[in-house]
């Protein structure tokens, strides 16, 4: 029986240490490869992108780190999420829309700096050792 293709939200967070355009993007531009490695994902497959910053963070946009990786033909979509009390400061979120066979099982979110406390129940079984020797 052939596997069926389904839209399936492949998710990751990072944090940075402050609020500028070169912070954000590079940030932005690390979790967004991660993201790729992990489930290799290529851009065909993509329906479209969210991403979301604190309200803290407002130096850039980080759907500009995936024009400059070369993802120019999806769909990408900004936003601020909401100012919760003690929530994580500086923080930055993505959702990918991915069309893929995988199971939700098989999806591989990642989670890292000071974000990773958002998903702790996903540590360390899901952890992810990038390149380099680094820990997202």
């Amino acid at each position: 029986m052939a596997m069926s293709v389904r839209v399936r939200g492949v998710r990751g967070a990072t944090t940075v240490d402050h609020n500028t355009a070169e912070d954000v993007l590079a940030a932005t531009a690390h979790l967004l490869q991660a993201l790729i490695k992990a489930n290799e994902i290529v851009e065909d497959d993509v329906a479209s992108v969210i991403f979301t910053t604190t309200p803290d963070l407002d130096a850039a946009f980080p759907a500009k780190a995936a024009r400059d990786l070369g993802w120019h033909r999806t769909a990408l979509m900004g936003a601020q999420e909401v100012g919760v009390p003690n929530g994580i400061p500086k923080c930055i979120r993505i959702l990918i829309h991915w069309n893929t066979e995988r199971t939700l099982d098989e999806i591989q979110h990642v989670y890292m700096r000071g974000a990773m406390a958002l998903r702790p129940d996903m540590y360390p079984d899901n952890k992810i050792v990038l390149d380099g020797g680094e820990e997202s």
